[in-house]
């Protein structure tokens, strides 16, 4: 097992990879829940709990706990008002007390709103994150960002509400769609992009093998993502700065998923990636980053199966204008300004609000 740590003083936490950890869960519980934490309500989705659910209620009846699944179903709709709703109702049902612990054992979807309900819950209940998917291993469970989407965008409604501790078993990715597996990638492949050259170099000749399986490769291409997370997390927690690079990718991507109604036509994953090939191409443009390097990072995702351009989205094409309003709307944005991470070079991102929106248009309507 790796353990990152999380250094934020008191709200400090470890995050456990490795193959196998998810039996281990009761264990590594144990010395985060609160004394009077015996009942655990476990908040994850119907593909989950048919997959997993059996594995972590064995070992969290081991340690002496009572799971209690609250199972919603899956997919990005469920991040809204009315299923966060239901969970808050649910978790007030079953009596869970200011000092108790909450678990989000699932994906992004699932660690997103569980995390929001347990941070407004009572005021604030503790939550623990196991994340189950690519993306959420090595993004969305780590840094307290919590949220819900709305019809004005993704993820305009959350609050920050830190873990108690995250644990990601790097087994429970075999069971992953072959096409989910590749959209979490694009989180990984990002971390590369944005701060660290060599790492991108890595996945460009590792990437393969450990979408195809290779343990030692997947264990390394999370834990490597997590400490650059981390760091980044402890150095600007509430993304007042340096954070903001996280989003490299998501600004486009974000627009991508609203406009198509965050259906299957892309997932969310599927649109950072796009999204990373625009805002290479648009630094370009823009004389920012060697042009090489677009084409650089185009041809890597292209090469392991990501769609690279709007017009390769099958059914309607986004239109420019309509993905520019969206992107007006990002919650970025800051005084009436759009924020961009466009990049000096793979890895040399950096924070923007310098974009002509006709510049950006332009990109939009050619892509």
């Amino acid at each position: 097992m790796t353990v990152v740590p999380v250094e934020l003083g008191e709200r400090a936490y470890d995050i456990h990879i490795g193959a196998g950890t998810l039996a281990q869960s009761g264990a590594l519980m144990k010395g985060v829940a609160g004394k009077n934490a015996h009942n655990l309500p476990v908040v994850t989705d119907a593909n989950v709990a048919a997959l997993h659910y059996p594995a972590l209620a064995r070992s969290l009846e081991d340690a002496g706990f009572t799971p209690l699944p609250i199972v919603l179903p899956p997919g990005e709709q469920t991040k809204s008002f009315s299923y966060l709703e239901n969970l808050l109702d649910s978790l007030l049902a079953l009596e869970i007390e200011r000092g108790g612990l909450v678990v989000a054992f699932g994906g992004g979807v699932i660690g997103d709103l569980t995390g929001f309900a347990a941070g407004i819950l009572k005021r604030g209940v503790a939550f623990a994150q196991i994340p189950t998917t690519l993306l959420s291993q090595v993004d969305s469970s780590v840094g307290g960002k919590t949220a819900i989407d709305t019809r004005h965008g993704k993820n305009l409604v959350g609050v920050f509400h830190q873990p108690r501790i995250v644990i990601a078993d790097t087994d429970v990715l075999k069971t992953l769609p072959a096409r989910e597996l590749l959209s979490g990638y694009a989180e990984v492949m990002k971390y590369g992009l944005l701060g660290d050259e060599n790492f991108f170099a890595w996945l460009e000749t590792n990437a393969s093998s450990a979408l195809a399986g290779d343990e030692a490769a997947i264990a390394h291409a999370v834990a490597h993502s997590c400490r650059m997370k981390a760091d980044i997390v402890v150095r600007d927690e509430r993304e007042a700065g340096d954070r903001a690079l996280l989003n490299l990718g998501h600004t486009f991507g974000h627009a991508l998923e609203t406009e198509l109604g965050y259906s299957d036509l892309l997932t969310h994953g599927e649109a950072v990636a796009m999204g990373c090939v625009l805002a290479f191409q648009l630094s370009a443009r823009l004389g920012l980053c060697p042009e090489a390097d677009a084409i650089r990072v185009e041809n890597h995702l292209a090469a392991i199966g990501f769609r690279t351009r709007i017009a390769q989205i099958s059914g309607k094409r986004p239109g420019a204008e309509a993905l520019l309003g969206h992107m007006r709307h990002d919650k970025k944005a800051e005084g009436g300004r759009m924020t961009f991470i466009l990049a000096r070079g793979i890895g040399k991102a950096f924070v923007t609000r310098d974009v002509e929106e006709k510049d950006v248009l332009r990109l939009l309507a050619n892509d």
